[in-house]
């Protein structure tokens, strides 16, 4: 492993895209002890990777250029949810139904109201509760993904605390073995729960102690209750006979797509969740029957709380900016020192409102840059990526902060995948230099060729054209797209096809672009969630019953298996990935239709992009083909094929109806595509991710640079792009 220089400094700013007139705030966590440094820059390249065009940055005057002092700050991970307490309680019953997912190796509180009194589970993993400075345990430990009636209670009369752990046996042979655990206990009488009014809290303790599991139906009552009226306490809704005495009866089912905990007793005991616990989980009840939590509420009464969910690190802000009215749209950074350490923190400057400065808009994708947000793949041992030791400063970083989370291709310590990314933390593989050539540093390549070409650009942004639609892309004659595009939602897509409709020009500079549906949150800004439904190449998998998105309650997964496959939409869509080495392209006989001749003139023979900082070649990674049996349409022109990859470079898996060997696989490929629009619009598109590095070879004098600018200028070209064939009549 490389000797790597420490950080001590890092940081994240909120909005993330902002317009002339508005305010972008930043703040900051220095590690060791210092003052540092900000100031204002403009980002032009920042792929510093082995023949990348290094990391190019211009000073631009700020009124927050100054010394600060540093400080560090703190970052709280873990969801729970919190509801106003009840004092004064001299007994009482408090029930649930839980799914435990780590079970054992600390305390963790499923729900209760600070020292005063709660239940738990715990180190051993065992039922527990504790009342005014006494515990009591069942002493049996529970089992990892089952769920269970649990419930407690405490006579303040005679002392007594009683428990009950009931397992829901799986199936017929489980039943053997999920036995109900009781334990009854005399402790001090006389205790009063709930002093001073402390909020009730689920799923975390006073100092932490967060529960990893599914709570489902939680209830609280102001007296001890028989067994029978637990069960009618643990149906959807308060019995009539239990009206006077219960305190809170939840429903998690209720207000899915928001943080709201609602209370169905008569003392609206309502709340809310923090941290974004994951919400439209199975409860456990759930039958199999309903897959969309809209269908049977009751039967995704749970929320799934994690120890390490995060949703905003919470740092307060160190400096601001009010964007100037006359700074450029771009791609600027804070750029902070402190000590030897550097680091940037990007943000994107849109110009103002209902304007335009040029014909071209770079849409940056950020919803992609949510995805992949600190993703710890390359931390782990595995096939693909080595050993798992960092190589980069900010892999290092990851590897020694937990706290700053994982990305939606990273699991939960319960093992559960994280379908939810917040940009309101440190990323630290979304900065310029310090980082491989994937995301962010590699599309600054894009912004580096622009510049290269003194061609003026505005930049937007995936959380723009979420909020925005096609109205926000209409002003550009062309828009280019990042390398890896990925993350989409309906209200992005929809503002894609409704502006090529229009008579658009887009440029697809990317690969495995358009292919998994997101929800964003608009009353939660910076988050995305995803939901890895029944096919696709992925990480991991969203459990049965839990395919809706729990942000609007659209089926999520693959845009593909949504009926809007990639082909659809720019001709070409997910083919193969494969990460040793990138190959090139050959030249096909689309290039020489009159209708696109354009594209590759003054190419001269020979292979396309065989140089490049992502594995020596401009079609590598993750790479896209032109198939009309997923919706490209018939028209389209294939310009250039690379096909010639290696043993590693393997097709997507949701193309097999059943595993497959390795073989030479046709439709193992990137296709470069053209084809027409309506209205004199048009779609170029690259189908690879590796492309954009290959743009500054030899100084951008290169065939992938040439044909990217051929392209372009087209597209600048205000003279429509005829129909190809007559229109019907």
């Amino acid at each position: 492993m490389p000797d790597l220089r420490r950080k001590s400094i890092t940081g994240y700013c909120d909005p993330l895209s902002i317009r002339p007139g508005q305010r972008v705030d930043f703040k900051v966590c220095c590690y060791e002890d210092g003052d540092f440094e900000a100031e204002l820059v403009q980002l032009i390249a920042g792929d510093d990777s082995p023949g990348g065009t290094g990391l190019i940055e211009r000073v631009v005057a700020s009124s927050f250029a100054k010394t600060y002092p540093g400080r560090y700050q703190a970052i709280r991970p873990g969801s729970h949810g919190i509801v106003p307490g009840a004092a004064g309680l001299t007994s009482f019953t408090v029930q649930a139904m839980i799914y435990p997912t780590l079970p054992g190796g600390q305390r963790q509180v499923i729900m209760g109201q600070g020292m005063d009194f709660a239940l738990f589970l715990d180190d051993g993993g065992a039922l527990a509760v504790g009342v005014g400075g006494h515990e009591v345990s069942t002493g049996v430990p529970v089992r990892r993904g089952q769920w269970l009636f649990v419930a407690a209670s405490y006579d303040g009369a005679s002392g007594q605390v009683r428990l009950i752990q009931r397992p829901l046996p799986n199936g017929p042979g489980d039943r053997l073995t999920s036995s109900t655990a009781r334990r009854e206990k005399t402790i001090q009488t006389g205790m009063t729960a709930g002093r001073g009014g402390a909020p009730f809290i689920f799923a975390a303790g006073a100092d932490g102690q967060y529960f990893n599991g599914k709570i489902d139906r939680p209830r609280l009552a102001g007296r001890v209750l028989s067994e029978t009226e637990m069960a009618a306490l643990g149906g959807p809704s308060v019995p009539d006979g239990l009206w006077d005495h219960v305190l809170g009866c939840w429903d998690f089912g209720a207000d899915i797509s928001t943080d709201r905990i609602t209370d169905l007793s008569a003392h609206d005991r309502h709340g809310h969740v923090v941290n974004l616990p994951t919400r439209g989980v199975t409860g456990h009840n759930w039958d199999g029957g309903v897959h969309d939590w809209r269908g049977a509420p009751e039967q995704y009464g749970a929320i799934h709380f994690h120890s390490d969910d995060l949703y905003d690190a919470g740092w307060e802000t160190d400096f601001s900016l009010d964007i100037p009215d006359d700074l450029p749209s771009g791609i600027y950074a804070a750029r902070l020192r402190h000590g030897n350490d550097v680091d940037r923190i990007p943000f994107f400057v849109l110009p103002a409102e209902g304007t335009a400065t040029a014909d071209v808009a770079f849409l940056v994708p950020t919803a992609s840059y949510m995805a992949y947000a600190n993703t710890r793949q390359r931390l782990r041992a595995n096939i693909i990526f080595g050993d798992g030791r960092p190589e980069l400063v900010n892999d290092a970083h990851l590897a020694t902060h937990p706290e700053i989370g994982g990305s939606l291709y990273d699991l939960h310590e319960d093992r559960s995948g994280i379908h939810y990314s917040s940009r309101l933390r440190p990323v630290m593989n979304m900065k310029p230099g310090d980082n491989r050539p994937w995301g962010f540093p590699a599309d600054m390549n894009i912004v580096a060729w622009l510049d290269h070409m003194d061609q003026p650009f505005d930049v937007i942004t995936d959380e723009d054209l979420h909020r925005e639609g096609a109205a926000l892309l209409q002003p550009y004659r062309c828009i280019l797209t990042g390398s890896h595009p990925e993350y989409h939602s309906t209200a992005m897509l929809d503002g894609i096809a409704g502006y090529l409709d229009q008579g658009g020009r887009l440029m697809y500079l990317g690969g495995n672009g358009f292919y998994w549906r997101v929800a964003f949150r608009d009353d939660k800004p910076g988050v995305i969630e995803v939901r890895r439904a029944e096919d696709g190449t992925r990480a991991w998998m969203s459990p049965v019953g839990e395919y809706y998105q729990s942000f609007n309650g659209e089926y999520g997964g693959l845009w593909r298996r949504n009926g809007r496959p990639p082909n659809q939409l720019v001709g070409i869509g997910f083919a193969a990935q494969g990460f040793e080495k990138s190959g090139s392209y050959e030249r096909q006989a689309g290039a020489d239709d009159p209708r696109a001749a354009f594209a590759l003139a003054g190419v001269a023979p020979g292979p396309i992009g065989d140089f490049g900082s992502i594995g020596n070649g401009a079609a590598g990674e993750e790479i896209d083909r032109w198939d009309t049996r997923d919706g490209t349409p018939i028209h389209a022109l294939v310009l250039a094929r690379a096909d010639k990859f290696g043993a590693d470079m393997l097709r997507t898996k949701e193309d097999f109806l059943s595993t497959m060997p390795p073989f030479n696989d046709p439709n193992v490929r990137a296709d470069m595509v053209f084809f027409e629009c309506p209205n004199g619009g048009a779609v170029f598109t690259t189908g690879s991710i590796a492309w954009i590095s290959s743009l500054a070879h030899d100084g951008y004098d290169n065939n992938v640079a040439q044909i990217s600018t051929n392209v372009l200028h087209r597209f600048l070209d205000p003279a429509p792009f005829p129909a190809p064939f007559p229109s019907p009549p």
